[in-house]
């Protein structure tokens, strides 16, 4: 089962289905994409980076990019499983956050089947609608190894990084988030989490609020041609004169001086663009 994606997605579904008991194998070769595997029953080999793992009935193995591999059946008990191919900027993130990797790319038995999740994945069309819903199937199973094979505490540390920044890049526009919702959202200890940012960015939890506001901001000064006091109220600021105030810190101008600077600088480019030239 698969279709042709030229989806910029970051994390989108290629391909997958069922491969009966057989003495089908594969390698040793490379992919150039993710191919997660779940066996339903039976057993085979998996080898991989000088390695050799023995897999069985509901472990899970899956094959990373550009990495070479080969697997193959058990001869007296060959296994049957179910895969999918998926792709995407994203789709090595959501890996990092589950114990595959690598150098250890298969997983003991899930506490239950994950079978039907591998067939939700794969059971799509070609169209717009029924491939936006393979990619979010596709997200939902990793959903489950992420929570059925969590990576290590002591090795996610980036990962408290980035939930916190993708939280904060997520409701940066709401005026009442607070950096207590922040450490709650991503369920770490305050002053764990305050050190780990600061090393991660360069800056406090509350500075990169602030910075994705006014970043935020310069954006819709420039470009939407909206009130200033709509732009204050669209990044988080119900109280307009106070934005001014935080703008002007961050960037040295008001915001009404920004956009004068900015529509002088694109009148310039405008005019620059427009002029003979002499070499004609």
């Amino acid at each position: 089962m698969w279709h042709e994606n030229s989806r910029a997605s970051n994390l989108y579904f290629i391909s997958g289905g069922h491969k009966p008991s057989n003495s089908h194998q594969w390698g040793p070769g490379v992919r150039d994409v993710y191919a997660l595997h779940y066996i339903i029953r039976g057993q085979g080999t998996l080898e991989t980076g000088g390695r050799i793992f023995q897999l069985r009935t509901g472990e899970s193995f899956i094959i990373y990019r550009q990495k070479e591999i080969y697997y193959y059946p058990d001869p007296h008990d060959p296994w049957e499983y179910v895969w999918v191919e998926f792709s995407g900027v994203e789709a090595g993130r959501l890996l990092e956050l589950t114990q595959l990797s690598e150098v250890q790319p298969v997983v003991t038995a899930a506490p239950e089947t994950l079978q039907p999740f591998f067939h939700l994945a794969w059971n799509a069309g070609t169209s717009s609608h029924e491939l936006q819903r393979a990619d979010a199937r596709m997200r939902l199973l990793l959903s489950y190894y992420m929570e059925y094979y969590p990576k290590e505490p002591q090795g996610d540390t980036k990962d408290y990084v980035w939930l916190a920044k993708k939280y904060i890049e997520q409701n940066y526009w709401k005026p009442a988030l607070t950096v207590m919702e922040i450490v709650h959202a991503v369920n770490l200890e305050r002053s764990y989490l305050f050190r780990l940012f600061k090393m991660a960015t360069g800056k406090s939890v509350s500075g990169y609020i602030t910075s994705c506001r006014i970043q935020r901001a310069c954006e819709l000064l420039k470009t939407s041609g909206l009130p200033i006091q709509s732009v204050a109220y669209s990044v988080g600021y119900n109280d307009p004169l106070y934005f001014s105030r935080v703008f002007k810190k961050a960037t040295s101008h008001t915001p009404s001086a920004y956009i004068m600077l900015h529509a002088k600088s694109a009148e310039l480019q405008r005019n620059s663009t427009q002029l003979p030239d002499s070499r004609k």
